[in-house]
């Protein structure tokens, strides 16, 4: 799949999509740590993928990686585990392309919902994920790591998906 994005000095990328392999955690690990406080290791990219979970990459035409996602197919609802735009291309539409590959894998695999959780202080996640129509369904108290502050919430969301 093949899609276009205007970046914000205005030049347009040409972004493609691939199932994640074991070759790319380098690259992923690397966008991860750039992008979070408290980001997975390159071990938990490994398992994930070792387990079987749906990985994909998102990347620019010359090969640069520019975003990622794995998910858990539970029952009839696809959990999303980690979904990451490079931090220097976000706020370029480059999550919303993430979200609907989601979607599509989802709708495609017969989900009726997707997951999330996400935490209170990723303002920008949690914009786009409301633009998209998720509705938060509830709290779970002291998800994140947060350094000295001790412990964030994590705020869950779900999209019902319309057949």
């Amino acid at each position: 799949m093949k899609s276009e994005v205007q970046t914000p000095t205005g030049a347009r990328i040409e972004m493609r999509f691939a199932m994640m392999r074991a070759s790319d955690i380098e690259q992923v690990a690397s966008v991860e740590a750039d992008a979070f406080p408290f980001p997975w290791t390159r071990g938990n990219f490994l398992d994930s993928l070792a387990s079987g979970y749906p990985a994909w990459v998102m990347r620019a035409h010359d090969g640069r990686l520019a975003g990622y996602f794995l998910l858990m197919n539970a029952v009839d609802e696809l959990h999303i585990l980690n979904i990451t735009v490079r931090p220097d291309l976000q706020g370029t539409g480059l999550g919303r392309m993430l979200l609907n590959k989601v979607m599509q894998l989802a709708r495609e695999a017969g989900m009726k919902s997707v997951l999330l959780e996400v935490r209170p202080s990723n303002e920008r996640a949690l914009h786009v994920y409301r633009h998209v129509g998720f509705e938060q369904i509830g709290i779970r108290k002291n998800y994140y790591p947060a350094g000295a502050a001790g412990r964030e919430d994590a705020i869950v969301m779900r999209l019902l998906l319309s057949d």
